[in-house]
């Protein structure tokens, strides 16, 4: 019964005769053996590496507008949801959904060249992925906003992070001036905004001339019961909706790159909590030429505590869906032989 309910069909198109032979994945190296890497590239250029260009189509279901936030998609439920999660967040929910490897392959195209770059990680949590950045950038080079102070105390108690300047704030106004970083990083934190496109506004303002931002989020499921989990639980962008943000901020040279965990052999029928990490590059100084009105959420505004708590509790519940997946995953890749599709 349980195998019935998670299998369901991906549906995904690709142009240019490229089929996904039931992985639809790139750049993942699963059992060895490295998958060719297609870039979801949003302008028309092809590269030397003759990378194309895929088209996901989502038809299923339409993912519940951005304007019409999840259980947990406000920053004051996402709060509390983080005062708990974070006593266990390492050790539970980054091995089933974000381990070491992914965030190695989500960064690659952040191109961190340089160990004197100016860092900053946007919703930056428990510094799980700053472990990642201060591999190739100098910690003290490197700034950790987050708004949990939970989930930041953790990252503070991680000895290589001990340089890094750590802040509370606000993905959606950030306390950063205009043209400051060479590099914009955000992992795992886009779910959690009410408004996804100023979050990424502002990742453009921050940015100086040729600054690069780099993304790492989930992707929308295509099976009808993940998809009710996740319009229940928060924010499951489709891979197009991340592309348009980024182009709407005024980014250039928009690519996405896929992610996901290796047990999963490519799956990505249930979405993925870690699923693609997207890039672009600012082509001009100064603010982002996108205009935009007042805030989703005014966080000083009292909220009713019933309704609160109750949308606090299903959240929650939304949540253990996404917990027991990648276990449910893991079982599938232990008992079907490899090579075939799970």
């Amino acid at each position: 019964m349980v195998s019935a309910m998670l299998n369901g069909a991906e549906n995904l198109s690709l142009i240019r005769g490229i089929t996904p032979n039931g992985l639809g994945f790139m750049g993942s190296d699963l059992h060895g053996k490295q998958f060719l890497k297609m870039g979801l590239v949003s302008s028309t250029r092809i590269s030397k590496s003759c990378t194309r260009t895929i088209v996901p189509k989502c038809s299923f279901s339409a993912s519940r507008p951005a304007s019409q936030p999840r259980f947990i998609q406000h920053k004051k439920e996402a709060f509390w949801f983080y005062r708990f999660l974070s006593i266990v967040y390492d050790h539970v929910i980054n091995p089933g959904h974000w381990t070491e490897d992914m965030r190695d392959e989500a960064l690659e195209p952040a191109d961190l060249s340089n160990r004197n770059m100016i860092v900053v990680d946007v919703g930056g949590g428990t510094g799980f992925t700053t472990l990642g950045i201060v591999k190739h950038v100098d910690a003290k080079n490197v700034t950790i906003l987050d708004q949990s102070p939970h989930q930041l105390a953790k990252a503070k108690q991680k000895e290589p992070l001990k340089d890094c300047k750590i802040i509370e704030g606000d993905a959606e106004d950030l306390p950063f001036r205009t043209d400051y970083a060479d590099r914009y990083v955000s992992a795992g934190s886009i779910e959690y905004w009410p408004d996804p496109q100023r979050g990424i506004k502002e990742a453009y303002r921050v940015l100086k001339l040729g600054g690069k931002a780099c993304l790492i989020g989930p992707v929308y499921p295509t099976f009808w019961l993940s998809r009710f989990f996740a319009d229940v639980w928060m924010l499951f962008p489709k891979e197009e909706e991340y592309i348009e943000w980024f182009q709407k901020a005024g980014f250039k040279d928009v690519q996405l790159k896929r992610i996901g965990p290796k047990w999963y052999r490519g799956v990505r029928r249930h979405g993925l909590i870690m699923g693609c990490s997207v890039t672009g590059l600012k082509p001009a100084s100064g603010d982002s030429p996108l205009q935009l009105g007042p805030k989703e959420e005014d966080v000083t505004k009292p909220v009713n505590p019933w309704s609160f708590f109750v949308r606090f509790i299903l959240g929650v519940m939304a949540a253990t869906y996404f917990v027991l997946v990648p276990i449910y995953m893991w079982l599938k890749d232990q008992i079907v032989p490899k090579g075939q599709p799970i």
